[in-house]
């Protein structure tokens, strides 16, 4: 059986924001529309819901992150701010070629360390976690040259 992640789903109150943010890690976009109609609320359980969706890809097609913006029905409950140990959706982690140039580019779009340095993983990786707008919560990783993923 083969199985694949297709994407993870964020949902959003600042569509055009948090596309800023994703593409300042990297990611590219690959399409935005809206989604309506019966057969979409048949999907999630949300009868009649309207919801506006840009999908970013990773630059080597293997992830998607798809950002939802519900214009109805209205958002019920927010997660945004829960700390690292809350149940449910966490993050997602994205393995970057030069975490430091990342870090550099999504501070303008008010991305902040949740703690206050960048972590060495066992010689193998540089880590860290970032709250981004709207307090989006992700993961950021850099493989060193001294360790390699096959040798994790």
């Amino acid at each position: 059986m083969a199985v694949r992640l297709n994407n993870i789903g964020i949902v959003v109150e600042d569509l055009d924001r948090a596309i800023d943010f994703f593409t300042a890690i990297g990611l590219e976009l690959e399409g935005r529309t809206a989604v309506e109609g019966k057969w979409s609320g048949r999907v999630t359980g949300l009868a009649d819901q309207q919801v506006e969706i840009a999908m970013l890809r990773t630059p080597d097609g293997h992830g998607r992150v798809e950002l939802s913006r519900f214009l109805a029905p209205d958002v019920i409950e927010d997660h945004r701010t829960a700390p690292v140990n809350a149940l449910g959706y966490l993050r997602a982690m994205f393995e970057v070629d030069d975490l430091d140039a990342v870090l550099d580019g999504i501070e303008q779009h008010g991305a902040e360390l949740v703690s206050t340095e960048v972590v060495n993983y066992e010689n193998v990786y540089r880590l860290c976690y970032v709250r981004g707008p709207e307090g989006i919560l992700i993961g950021l990783a850099q493989a060193l040259a001294s360790g390699s993923r096959a040798d994790a």
